[in-house]
């Protein structure tokens, strides 16, 4: 799969537009979960080599403000391990993005995503573990973050196994999805990915992220929050076989 320029119907453009809003939309309500929703259902309609250097960039301006305002409350002792191994995975990611048949992609994104939807489903309690756990979380974090933009359960899985409070944990978190996002958009860059039509499908949904965000925050709704989360996690699930199935 190359990084050249790929040619875009309206339609697709449209639709793309119509993912977005409802991927903000749900982050709006529920607090994540815009990537997770937004990549699957885009690659029915871009080529991944497309949807992840837009969403890397569409997300990284709320995650410079956010990491920059909780600075103070950051865990650097169970962040700083992250970093090597997060930058090791994404420097993979992006000569497997390169380099690999689009296909092949699409159906490891399907399956990730169906892995995923099923860990949500499933109650699970984590306990505490040492800081080892950072080799899995960070490669496989960045390795995944920068192939289908969606590295964060692992990164989320092991500050959870640091035991980390409220505080401590949104302030860590949205700290390495700085690094990590700043790693994914300079090797983007360096590949050759951020061409002018992906730059300007970039200028083109930023204000649709803004909406659906507006909107998302603002809808009450009277479902409980394992509930919503339940909802998201079946559709994940069945967009996740459908792309397998897509693919095959």
């Amino acid at each position: 799969m190359s990084a050249e320029m790929v040619d875009l119907s309206w339609l697709q453009i449209l639709l793309a537009i119509l993912v977005i809003f409802i991927a903000y939309i749900i982050k709006g309500l529920s607090g994540f979960g815009s990537g997770l929703v937004a990549v699957p259902l885009l690659a029915f309609i871009l080529p991944l080599i497309v949807i992840v250097p837009i969403l890397g960039l569409l997300s990284y301006g709320g995650t410079v403000m956010q990491s920059i305002s909780l600075r103070q409350q950051v865990v650097w002792p169970d962040l700083l391990p992250l970093i090597p191994f997060s930058l090791f995975g994404i420097v993979l990611a992006l000569w497997l993005l390169v380099n690999l048949d689009a296909r092949l992609l699409t159906l490891f994104l399907g399956g990730f995503v169906m892995f995923y939807a099923l860990y949500l489903l499933i109650p699970t309690r984590l306990n505490t573990a040492g800081r080892v756990w950072a080799i899995p979380a960070g490669g496989l974090g960045g390795m995944i973050g920068a192939l289908f933009g969606t590295g964060g359960p692992f990164y989320i899985i092991y500050l959870k196994l640091r035991q980390l409070d409220k505080t401590q944990f949104r302030a860590t978190i949205a700290m390495i999805f700085l690094f990590d996002g700043g790693f994914r958009i300079i090797g983007y860059s360096l590949t050759g990915m951020y061409t002018s039509q992906v730059l300007l499908l970039v200028l083109l949904l930023m204000p649709v992220l803004f909406l659906g965000m507006y909107v998302g925050n603002h809808i009450h709704i009277n479902i409980r929050q394992h509930q919503f989360n339940r909802i998201i996690s079946i559709l994940l699930f069945f967009s996740g076989l459908i792309l397998m199935l897509k693919s095959l």
